[in-house]
């Protein structure tokens, strides 16, 4: 076999020898596997780093990407429908609109029923335009649905970490589904 480093042929003593007895190759060999250490120390504290990371979310930070995963649930769930407010079948840019705020009404957060597609505009602009938002909301989810999400809109509710956690992955799932 020939040397990594000086090109001679060499006798295989040992089993994966690359390196010949030289003590100038037996360094590059030294520093060869030096480097792989470092590697895999790295690549191993990148992973616990990571897992420390995930250990560490605070609800605020878990309630943000829950909160993306939710919305984008609701653009793609009500794909084709025109904005809940206004009726515009071609919005230029879609929100998920919720009739109950979800600042202050954070337990109808990630209600389906209280979430819907919203053009830009109405959401952002118009604040919601909650009176056109009521009238299209009692078509599509009926009386009996409507009357229920009043009544739970001025419940308290806190969320924990891990139903955050649950939450966020069952509208992963959700979204693989559509």
């Amino acid at each position: 076999m020939r040397c990594k480093n000086c090109k001679e042929i060499f006798e295989v003593k040992r089993f994966n020898q690359k390196y010949c007895l030289n003590p100038e190759c037996q360094t590059k060999e030294a520093m060869a596997n030096l480097k792989k250490i470092k590697e895999k120390e790295q690549k191993d504290w990148t992973k616990r780093k990571r897992e420390i990371k995930k250990g560490m979310e605070t609800v605020q930070e878990l309630m943000k990407i829950t909160q993306v995963t939710f919305n984008k649930f609701i653009r793609l769930r009500d794909k084709g429908l025109p904005c809940i407010s206004c009726l515009n079948d071609k919005p230029k840019k879609v929100n998920a609109g919720h009739y109950y705020s979800s600042g202050g009404h954070k337990n109808l957060t990630f209600n389906e029923d209280n979430c819907h597609l919203q053009c830009e505009y109405c959401n952002t602009f118009l604040h919601g335009n909650l009176i056109m938002y009521r009238d299209t909301l009692l078509k599509r989810i009926g009386s009996e649905r409507l009357q229920q999400l009043d009544n739970t809109a001025h419940e308290t509710r806190k969320y924990s970490r891990e139903e955050l956690r649950e939450l966020n992955e069952y509208y992963k799932q959700k979204l693989k589904e559509l």
